[in-house]
């Protein structure tokens, strides 16, 4: 019997609680990194090597606010084609994809579902194969979602989001989101539906007053982070600078 492919590791970067995930087909030796972190460059050429992989396609699924990506040097680095979806400001990277566009990854064929709602460039990727995987970004995490307070969030968008795209998904499909804050790794759309507080609402006006009730602080690399993002990384200030920010917790 013919072993599966189908590789996923799962990084964690501990600054900003960011979830990165490398997804392989093994047979025909081809990598895509989906949210990178620059912060972890190093650790994701490490493990390229380590496992005799190409990467073929970094990946952001919206412009973050609390990190800055690695799609630049990723590109810089590895050739790779950087990807962000529309209608992503974003200008710097080399393709944009849309909902439903599928990337193909050697035998494998991650779907683009457009997800907005946390930002108005919000992507989820599913695999539908022998078992269902959806990496969700920041639109729906583990026992919460993604908030609506900038960068042209919106809550009705975010319902419409997770109750008529997500959660139509098959009960046992697996969820991997893009942050977690308690150290839950993954979860699974029943498990969600049943558990999770947020969809647990009538319509979008209820899930509006529980993110509004959260009175959450701005991401503190906020300002640097979207203008260097929508740069693929660049940022002008100089990497001392960087790295002490980057120690400071979110």
């Amino acid at each position: 019997m013919k072993n599966n492919p189908v590789l996923i590791r799962q990084l964690f970067d501990s600054e900003s609680s960011t979830y990165t995930y490398l997804v392989a087909d093994t047979d025909a030796e081809v990598a895509l990194l989906i949210d990178p972190v620059s912060e972890k460059l190093s650790s994701y050429i490490q493990l390229l090597t380590d496992l005799s992989l190409q990467l073929k396609y970094a990946l952001d699924t919206h412009c973050h606010a609390d990190h800055i990506t690695a799609l630049g040097p990723l590109r810089d680095i590895t050739g790779c084609e950087t990807l962000a979806g529309k209608p992503s400001e974003m200008a710097c990277v080399d393709r944009f994809f849309g909902d439903g566009d599928i990337l193909q990854l050697g035998s494998i064929a991650l779907r683009a579902i457009y997800t907005p709602g946390h930002t108005d460039d919000s992507y989820c990727f599913f695999l539908d194969g022998e078992q269902q995987l959806l990496f969700t970004g920041d639109t729906l995490l583990i026992r919460g979602t993604g908030r609506t307070d900038f960068q042209n969030g919106s809550s009705e968008e975010l319902y419409d989001s997770l109750f008529t795209k997500l959660l139509k998904l098959p009960d046992q499909t697996t969820v991997f989101p893009g942050h977690d804050y308690k150290g839950w790794t993954q979860s699974t759309i029943l498990e969600e539906r049943q558990s999770n507080p947020r969809l647990q609402v009538k319509n979008w006006q209820e899930l509006d007053s529980l993110l509004e009730q959260l009175k959450l602080m701005n991401p503190k690399l906020m300002d640097i982070a979207i203008p260097a993002n929508k740069q693929c990384g660049k940022t002008s200030l100089p990497d001392a600078g960087l790295n002490f920010l980057a120690d400071k917790p979110l």
